[in-house]
């Protein structure tokens, strides 16, 4: 147990340093226990010397249900000093209320999913919550409905949420060949099950989708919400590669999915090769796997925007309200990225989330939520 009341004040001045961390898995034993070293990593991704740590967590059945144990070891009292400077243990303390949450709507039943026939007779499954304005969720690449379950839940008290996988996801079907407008008659068929107008939400690569159904379905779209479109309009990072999508399709053919996922990792997340090893061995890379199919189609929504060149500014004749949001926290690329769609769309307005980064529709659903609640 920490005793907070001899913190000392000075910690919390570096709260806002940007801190990365990685995880290396020791021991996966299923529905027994997890055994992983954490070390920090600066915003460059050197390694921070002695900064090890080990994480046990032990889930163990307890009066019909599970009990789940979570033990973090420091090896010295810096190393402690240092979590709690960077706000470590509040980032504990909430995964917690997370993964309550979560489990919740599971058992709750929340969840339940129904399903709607787009124009092409793909099976798009989804769920619905809540009550208010009705307001679509589009997922990222490499996510499905499971990652914006929490987002939904906390939408719900002020919409009628509709939160679904994307087609070749989950519980939805797939048919070939893939184009952008049969991802839009998705949308579209969804709007019609909300009573023919909905808000539409989308993170990352899934806020382009919800641009480009803006674009194509009119009156129906009522309001854009955008988390980070990631946009490469400048020199900020290297562009994606120009053959990225058919590349990615060759790795899929040949079966390659783990090699397709490092490929999107790297060229497209622009993570460094020696720390996506270390995604490896995380147990969510299955996930990522299983969804690898659809890493093309994220790159084919994307086009041209991540060359490194400026928006183009006849793509999108989207004249409804639109929030561009982006966490403070994040890279310089999607801050440059959010300024640029906000110049070129006219009523578009952008807003910061404090202390947030990309993995806020995940990491922090409520600041999320509110931030869309509050510009109503």
């Amino acid at each position: 147990m920490l005793d907070y009341k001899n913190k000392k004040e000075d910690l919390w001045q570096v709260s806002t340093v940007l801190s990365r961390g990685r995880a290396t898995y020791d021991v996966v034993e299923a529905s027994g226990k997890l055994v992983y070293l954490d070390t920090f990593s600066d915003s460059d991704w050197n390694i921070v010397s002695d900064s090890e740590m080990y994480t046990t967590v032990l889930f163990e059945e307890k009066r019909g249900g599970t009990r789940i144990s979570i033990v973090t070891r420091f090896a010295t009292n810096e190393q402690l000093d240092r979590a709690e400077a960077i706000g470590m243990i509040e980032g504990f303390t909430d995964a917690y209320d997370r993964l309550e949450e979560y489990l919740e709507t599971l058992m709750g039943g929340k969840n339940t999913m129904e399903t709607v026939i787009s124009k092409d007779g793909t099976q798009i499954a989804y769920t619905k919550q809540g009550t208010g304005p009705a307001i679509i969720l589009i997922s990222s690449a490499a996510a499905d409905y499971q990652d914006a379950s929490p987002l939904a839940e906390h939408l719900s008290v002020n919409f009628t949420v509709y939160n679904y996988d994307r087609r070749g996801r989950g519980r939805s079907t797939d048919t070939s060949p893939y184009e952008i407008a049969r991802e839009v008659e998705d949308i579209e068929a969804l709007i019609t099950v909300a009573g023919g107008q909905a808000y539409l939400f989308g993170s990352s690569s899934g806020a382009v989708l919800a641009l480009e159904a803006a674009n194509l379905l009119g009156d129906s779209v009522a309001k854009l919400f955008l988390y980070e479109p990631p946009f490469i309009i400048n020199d900020s990072r290297k562009p994606v590669p120009s053959d990225y999508v058919e590349h990615l399709n060759g790795l899929i053919k040949a079966e390659k999915r783990s090699e397709a996922v490092e490929y999107f990792a790297s060229e497209a997340l622009g993570i460094p090769g020696e720390y996506i090893d270390y995604m490896k061995a995380d147990p969510s890379w299955n996930r990522m796997e299983s969804l690898a199919h659809t890493l093309a189609y994220d790159g084919i929504i994307m086009g041209t925007t991540q060359s490194g060149n400026p928006l183009p500014t006849g793509r999108w004749n989207v004249t409804i309200p639109t929030l561009v949001m982006t966490g403070e926290n994040s890279e310089p690329l999607f801050h440059d990225a959010a300024r640029a769609l906000v110049e070129i769309l006219p009523k578009a307005a952008a807003h910061s989330l404090a202390s947030q980064d990309h993995s806020a529709v995940i990491m922090a659903p409520d600041v999320v939520a509110k931030a869309i609640a509050d510009s109503e």
